[in-house]
């Protein structure tokens, strides 16, 4: 820690200059003397990003920020408190603590926590901080999480984990075995020292192959965060060999969407179809990245437009796990057809259809924004189909 960054007057001219140009900081050259303007500047910027993603730091005094990039990383406050909330118990020790937002909200739960962070100057930031935020049951270890749990024998409520993708060489597509801590290489040892294990994975990671890697996976939280995939949350529980719980939650700042079904029991959903009636659903981002297309058809009673569009249509209104609309109009695709209604500005979906949303809009020169909502998609026939909206 580069501690004169604590400076009474330092600590005042960051918080002065949070909405600074910083070109125009840089420019300025020496600011302190005993402290350079690249670590002041860095500290602007990460405290800056912490405003509403972490708003406990940001409004506590003398917080010393990591570098932005560690903030990006870092679980929002949100997501935190989340997960904080779906476990219980006296002690839990995460391995990869980082810059310690999960264990914070731990500590409001747990008697007990145990933060592991393997760079040690991040470590002393942790614990600083801690220290300012007046949290007086987290114990800090500079060290390797998985190191500590095998030169320790002493076991734990429950272990949390943030592996960290090695490198991105792969895409889209990658194995938790890629990842530090390798968490299937050392199951054995976890379900050791816990019976209760919790992983965040990137919501990249696919469920199939998260189950496959690992063992006894009782179940997988899909966090979102206004309708923005942020984690997925992994259950894992010791000599658990049932049906998997899939939990899909949209947090929003009004109301959170909620939409829970058993993996095995969608492979065996049979949804029920109909041409667009009144009402037309949009299910959210958390739910579009489980796949629980056929049982919110079975579970909410709304028909599917086709099998792969993953819009849903009903008579009567419903409080649906998304975005709800009134149909308008519902014509069959064909450019003369649409030009007629007169249509220069709106918003655009497509689902399972040919076209881009660019290339709609380029075709029929419609501009972005209003109140009209256009759904561009395929019908029960395979007909391509265009829907006019309202938002319910």
């Amino acid at each position: 820690m580069n501690n004169p960054i604590l400076n009474t007057e330092i600590q005042e001219f960051i918080n002065h200059n949070l909405n600074s140009n910083i070109a125009t900081l840089l420019l300025k050259g020496t600011l302190f003397p005993q402290i350079e303007t690249k670590d002041i500047i860095e500290q602007i910027e990460a405290k800056k990003r912490s405003e509403k993603k972490l708003p406990t730091w940001f409004e506590a005094d003398n917080i010393y920020y990591a570098n932005k990039l560690n903030i990006e990383q870092t679980s929002s406050e949100t997501t935190a408190q989340y997960k904080a909330n779906l476990i219980t118990g006296e002690s839990i020790i995460d391995l990869t603590g980082g810059f310690g937002v999960d264990c914070y909200h731990f500590s409001k739960i747990f008697k007990e926590v145990e933060h592991c962070e393997i760079n040690q100057e991040l470590s002393k930031i942790v614990a600083h901080n801690y220290r300012q935020l007046n949290v007086q049951n987290i114990k800090t270890h500079a060290v390797d999480g998985m190191g500590f749990l095998k030169s320790s024998a002493k076991t734990f409520d429950w272990i949390y984990i943030d592996p960290s993708r090695r490198h991105d060489s792969k895409g889209k597509v990658f194995f938790l075995n890629d990842c530090l801590p390798n968490v299937p290489e050392h199951l054995d040892l976890l379900f050791k020292r816990s019976k209760n294990i919790l992983i965040k994975t990137s919501p990249l990671l696919d469920f199939t192959v998260g189950i496959n890697e690992l063992k006894h996976v009782k179940t997988i939280h899909v966090v979102a965060v206004n309708n923005e995939v942020k984690e997925l949350l992994w259950v894992l529980e010791a000599d658990f060999n049932g049906i998997i719980s899939i939990k899909t939650i949209n947090i929003k700042k009004d109301n959170d969407e909620v939409f829970d079904f058993y993996l095995e029991n969608e492979k065996t959903a049979t949804a029920t179809y109909s041409k667009p009636l009144t009402y037309l659903y949009e299910p959210n981002s958390a739910i579009l990245k489980a796949g629980g297309f056929d049982s919110i058809s079975t579970q909410l009673n709304v028909f599917k437009l086709h099998k792969h569009s993953h819009l849903y249509t009903s008579s009567v209104l419903i409080d649906f796990p998304g975005r709800g609309f009134k149909i308008e109009n519902s014509l069959l695709y064909n450019k003369k057809a649409l030009k007629k209604l007169g249509i220069n500005k709106a918003n655009i979906t497509t689902r399972n259809f040919p076209e881009t949303v660019e290339q709609l809009r380029k075709k029929f020169n419609i501009k972005d924004g209003g109140d009209d909502y256009l759904f561009f998609t395929t019908d029960t026939e395979d007909k391509n189909l265009v829907l006019l909206t309202k938002k319910a």
